[in-house]
């Protein structure tokens, strides 16, 4: 009897700890939405034409800008810096939602396209987060599979800047709606099951998979629905 009540206690203690970690990473996630929309707001604004003009140096310039950001929030994941980096990150992602949402607002029923991506972003994120927070179902065995379907989708990504091939563009949106929402239920899952205990690095991937989702889900939007003058 006295064994079970000690080992009860060090795994209510981790659960405890699981559910702090959850807690906090959502909490962050809602706060990230604040400079992300301020990003936006300006970025819709800004004049982007040099992205036009230049596809392929522009996407290498914001890869390397982003991963840039990435490596510093990183780096300072367990300081307070490492919230002011991911707030950072967040803003600079948001302005760079720019050049699509100008694209997007230039269509007759382009506010309510990029409602629609929102809501929907929304809906599959409180979807299958519910589903692996309720079910608790261990998904790192999905791991492996979307980091190698992730690679093949940059690959993928890259290699139509320079062949512009509207039906593949449309396959990759497609398939990376896939894949990030199964990174939903990755993450979450790793975050219940112990797996990620830093919850600036949890806030991070979340963000990254809402973002990503938001984006392609626009993409596949604006291709079968947008309405052009």
């Amino acid at each position: 009897m006295q064994y079970q009540t000690q080992a009860a206690a060090p795994a209510g203690a981790i659960a405890t700890a699981q559910n702090k970690v959850l807690r906090n990473t959502y909490m962050m996630l809602a706060l990230t939405m604040i400079p992300t929309v301020i990003g936006a707001f300006i970025g819709i604004s800004v004049n982007f034409s040099f992205m036009a003009e230049h596809p392929v140096m522009s996407a290498l310039l914001m890869f390397g800008a982003m991963m840039g950001m990435l490596f510093a929030v990183t780096a300072l994941r367990n300081s307070v810096w490492g919230i002011v980096a991911l707030l950072g990150f967040t803003f600079v992602a948001g302005v760079l939602l720019g050049p699509i949402l100008q694209v997007a607002l230039h269509l007759r029923n382009g506010a309510q396209l990029v409602g629609m991506a929102a809501g929907g972003t929304g809906i599959i994120f409180g979807s299958l987060a519910t589903v692996a927070t309720v079910t608790k179902k261990d998904f790192s065995f999905m791991g492996k599979f979307l980091f190698i379907g992730l690679i093949l989708l940059v690959i993928a990504s890259l290699a139509n800047i320079f062949f512009q091939i509207p039906a593949l563009a449309l396959t990759i949106s497609a398939i990376a709606v896939l894949i990030f929402s199964a990174y939903i239920l990755y993450d979450v899952s790793q975050i219940v099951q112990g797996g990620e205990t830093n919850y600036v690095m949890a806030t991070l991937g979340l963000y990254m998979n809402i973002y990503n989702l938001f984006i392609n889900l626009l993409q596949l939007l604006m291709a079968l629905s947008g309405e052009r003058d």
